[in-house]
């Protein structure tokens, strides 16, 4: 009996042994094959999936987006019928493969990237607001459908602005124009943007940040902005009409352009001196002395029917060559001859004489300095004793000299 129960013994054994042994062999073969097959087993969920990398877009009306699709299909291989649902009025999408456009796709089993891409034009005319609508892929192991949102607003996200508080300013060719500007990053990264003009030739344009200095470049936070002072001042000389300078601020492949107007009204400028630019000449007494007077044109503006007038001490006697000039071209000089008689009664020292030219456009007047000479009779006596006493020591001379 003991032997018996000892073979039985053995038996059961062995037969345990031998079912442990079946029992691990599949563990054993699954755990070595587990590493090549642990991404394929994490998608074997329950039917097919279709999935995008973003299904939420900020965009702007008139943009086109497109979604790249991925598909996970836990059965076997199949062709999948695609379609768009619910895209709103206006909004036109299809889907493409390579270079085609496609309304099927065939699905391996596993995962399957970028398979097809999904393209959609928002309107122009589109109003601000959230638009939704619902990609779906239809096959034998089951639907996919895959929800997208797109934000449509005037700033997308990622795409800076430069504005002025106002574009458009006037005023004379003397003129200094600033305009106050607003340079904003609306991407999720700080950035230095670059600072440049394509301004007329001769013309001046500067940057001058909020601390109040000039500068070439200018960094932006990531969602923030930065306020610029931009300063024109046109050529000297420039003449009247409208002048656009655009404005640019790069960063990297971001650039945003600002377009600034000037209207350079006319200018008016007369200017009166004489020939060589001083503002004084002497005169005597009783005695015509003739003055060259330059009048120039300095604006920009032709000037028309100049005439000429004095404002002289009592009894002084000014008159022009031309008191009057019809026309005076913008740039151009003319001269006129003064003539200018001092009263007999004047006394010698400085005196002050006032001349104006003045056009249907502007005047200008200048004051001159008029240093006049006299003789006063008391000289005139000196001289004639001084003469009589050289005559009379002349004759004395001539008769005692003898003896």
């Amino acid at each position: 009996m003991n032997r018996h129960f000892g073979y039985s013994l053995r038996r059961t054994g062995a037969a345990v042994l031998a079912a442990g042994l079946i029992a691990v062999t599949p563990l054993t073969v699954f755990a070595a094959t587990s590493d090549s097959t642990t991404e394929t087993a994490s998608v074997i969920a329950s039917g097919l999936t279709m999935s995008t990398d973003y299904n939420g877009l900020s965009v702007q009306a008139g943009d086109t987006v497109s979604f790249n699709l991925s598909f996970t299909n836990s059965g076997a291989g199949e062709e999948v019928s695609l379609s768009a649902s619910g895209l709103p009025d206006g909004f036109d999408g299809y889907f493409q493969g390579g270079s085609h456009t496609v309304t099927k796709a065939y699905v391996a089993n596993g995962v399957s990237s970028d398979v097809v891409t999904y393209t959609v034009t928002i309107p122009d005319d589109t109003s601000d607001g959230t638009y939704n609508f619902t990609l779906t892929a239809e096959g034998d192991n089951g639907t996919a459908s895959l929800p997208i949102t797109l934000n449509v607003s005037e700033i997308a996200v990622s795409a800076s602005t430069f504005t002025a508080d106002s574009e458009e300013q006037e005023g004379t060719s003397g003129t200094s124009f600033t305009f106050s500007s607003t340079l904003t990053n609306n991407s999720l990264e700080s950035g230095s943007y670059a600072l440049s003009a394509d301004a007329p030739t001769g013309w001046q344009v500067t940057f001058t940040s909020s601390d109040s200095k000039q500068v070439s470049s200018v960094d932006v936070d990531a969602q923030g902005s930065a306020t610029l002072t931009i300063g024109v001042t046109p050529a000297t000389g420039v003449e009247a009409g409208e002048y656009n300078i655009p404005v640019y601020a790069k960063n990297g492949s971001d650039s945003v352009e600002l377009d600034l107007k000037v209207t350079i009204t006319g200018t008016y400028t007369l200017d009166l001196a004489t020939e060589d630019q001083t503002l004084s000449f002497d005169a005597k007494t009783n005695k015509q002395t003739a003055v060259t007077l330059t009048l120039t044109n300095s604006g920009n503006i032709d000037l028309n029917n100049i005439n000429l007038t004095s404002s002289a001490p009592t009894d002084w006697t000014v008159s022009f060559s031309q008191d009057t000039i019809d026309t005076l071209a913008a740039g151009a000089t003319q001269n006129v001859t003064m003539y200018v008689t001092p009263s007999d009664a004047a006394i010698s020292g400085d005196y002050v004489l006032s001349v104006t030219a003045k056009s249907d456009e502007t005047s200008q007047t200048s004051q001159f300095r008029v240093t006049v000479q006299t003789q006063t009779i008391w000289g005139i006596v000196g001289l004639v004793i001084i003469a009589g006493i050289v005559v009379c020591l002349f004759f004395v001379f001539r008769k005692f000299g003898r003896r």
